[in-house]
């Protein structure tokens, strides 16, 4: 099951990677640790980071509200990397991580001026699975057009009507739509980014 077979993304293979979602729970843990003194220090605070604390646009995709919100985010996580962890190589999903995290955190900047302050990885976890599903094109599976319709029809209702149903009680706290929608985008993006190869230049 999952979306990890073999693609015509360059290095990708069959083996998962899982060094990176590893990495991202253990940063999360390691913060979460740090209990309410940690989160402020790490959280996306545009006042602060207007200040010269730029570290928050990084460290803010890792801090929860609470280890609830760590527990739901880290098997999302999981639950997304099972899908289609297998889709790239580890230096593309470096590379689509890091297009996901810019991508975010720009629109948040130049978009979204009134958000005063943001935790959390559910933004990144629909790029992750963005990113996985545009490797699956252009050969389409069943699995993937329902994972594509599911995703595209969950972020139409949260920019229509907001949050999903629940979503609010399961996070423990208020739910910024904006930050799938973000997420989703710059996984977008950095698959596409991973699909440019660059050709050697030939002898002269």
């Amino acid at each position: 099951m999952g979306l990890d077979k073999p693609n015509a993304v360059a290095g990708a293979g069959t083996v998962t990677h899982w060094t990176i979602p590893v990495s991202m729970l253990i940063l999360s843990v390691a913060i979460a640790m740090a209990g309410d003194l940690g989160r402020e220090w790490l959280r996306y605070d545009r006042v602060w980071i207007a200040q010269g604390e730029a570290w928050r646009f990084a460290t803010a995709h890792f801090a929860h509200l609470s280890w609830s919100h760590l527990a739901l985010n880290g098997a999302g996580l999981l639950l997304v990397w099972f899908l289609v962890g297998a889709n790239y190589s580890l230096r593309h999903w470096l590379l689509v991580t890091g297009v996901i995290v810019l991508s975010m955190d720009g629109a948040f900047w130049v978009l979204n001026p009134e958000l005063h302050w943001y935790v959390g990885m559910s933004g990144m976890l629909h790029g992750l699975l963005a990113a996985g599903i545009v490797a699956r094109f252009p050969r389409l599976e069943p699995e993937t057009l329902v994972l594509a319709a599911l995703m595209t029809i969950k972020i139409g209702w949260e920019q229509l009507a907001g949050p999903v149903p629940g979503s609010v009680l399961t996070s423990g706290g208020p739910v910024v739509v904006d930050a799938h929608l973000y997420g989703a985008l710059g996984g977008v993006l950095g698959a596409l980014l991973a699909r440019i190869r660059v050709r050697p230049r030939p002898a002269i």
